[in-house]
């Protein structure tokens, strides 16, 4: 269960920066540093929310310290761990700033970089989510480990081309919403595919997002918690998920591609009459075309699906959006009604008003 170490309070925020923390302990002092260093140049109310995701080490302890003397800073904390996805959520719940950032706690990317996204934010009104980019033009990474850095980049390389908008990077937590952004979204993953998940749903409500460029820097305190097989797995299938025909188009064009070359060989072969009926080649090209067709029709379904969902999320906005207005209202009509005193009357012996 979430515990916070200050209630929320009515004071307007301006920027809220949500710091998800697994095993971090030798991190946040010179975090929240440094986050406080910048945002202190940013001209408007801040508040770091950083959420402790189950450590097993002094994260909570070292945090709670902090904020005992930093009026800036406030902890959400739960037990057992359960992913980026989790912690974000649960920071974005707890967030009151009518920007909301969110950045790793290992400082692999500079503070500095959080006012560029608000600035994106402020000076474009159109524009709803920034997202700090290395793998964009102007961006850069700086001794990230190769092995991790190739992943990375071939991972966002496939998720571009399955995603609308041409975003260079899509897996990073680096960004800045809009507060109206996320009261809109709901949101359901524990996992670091949120931030796959925060964008497809933001694109297919008709939100707006820009890329500002950013520099990754390799983390230099505390262990990485980076796993290959788990990030390539739900890379891949959330690829497939959002463009359905990317699998099933492309299995299908190549079986169908086979099919034709062989019943091409098959064309040559009966004009120099060598052809025999009896070859299973034919079996195998009409095996080929109409199993590619059949994968091309799974794709077309797919997207139609997805058109779907689309729709689905949008009247999820609307519901959303209208239970937390209801209660507010709600909250509003009692905050009133336990303001306005009671009247009382005092009556005489024979009922009559005194």
């Amino acid at each position: 269960m979430a515990q916070t170490a200050r209630e929320s309070s009515d004071k307007a925020i301006g920027i809220s920066v949500i710091v998800p923390m697994y095993n971090e302990a030798e991190n946040v002092a010179d975090l929240v540093r440094a986050l406080n260093a910048s945002l202190a140049e940013a001209g408007r109310s801040w508040e770091i929310v950083l959420v402790n995701d189950g450590s097993t080490d002094q994260t909570e302890a070292v945090a709670r310290t902090i904020a005992e003397t930093d009026e800036h800073v406030r902890v959400a904390s739960y037990t057992p761990n359960r992913g980026r996805g989790k912690a974000l959520r649960t920071g974005f719940a707890a967030a009151r700033g009518e920007f909301v950032a969110a950045i790793d706690a290992d400082l692999s990317y500079e503070p500095r970089y959080i006012l560029r996204l608000i600035e994106a934010l402020e000076q474009n009104p159109d524009v709803d989510i920034a997202i700090g980019s290395p793998y964009m033009p102007g961006g850069g990474t700086e001794n990230v480990p190769w092995a991790r850095l190739w992943l990375s980049r071939l991972g966002n390389m496939v998720l571009t081309a399955a995603m609308p908008g041409n975003i260079h990077t899509i897996t990073g937590i680096f960004r800045a919403y809009r507060r109206p952004v996320l009261d809109g979204l709901d949101l359901e993953s524990d996992g670091k595919e949120i931030h796959l998940e925060i964008l497809s749903k933001a694109l297919a409500l008709g939100y707006h997002v820009v890329e500002v460029p950013a520099v990754l820097r390799g983390r230099k305190k505390g262990r990485s918690k980076f796993r290959f097989r788990a990030t390539t797995l739900t890379h891949l299938a959330f690829s497939f998920f959002e463009r359905p025909m990317l699998l099933f188009g492309g299995i299908g064009l190549v079986l169908i591609a086979i099919g034709l070359g062989f019943g091409l060989y098959l064309a040559v072969l009966w004009q120099r009459g060598t052809l025999n009926p009896g070859r299973p080649l034919f079996t195998i090209v009409v095996l080929a075309v109409l199993g590619g067709i059949q994968l091309l029709s799974f794709g077309f379904i797919g997207t139609q699906l997805v058109a779907l969902r689309k729709e689905v999320y949008k009247v999820q906005r609307e519901s959303r959006l209208l239970r937390r207005e209801l209660r507010q209202g709600v909250e509003e009509g009692i905050e009133d009604k336990d303001s306005t005193p009671e009247r009382v009357e005092a009556t005489s012996h024979d009922g009559s008003h005194l």
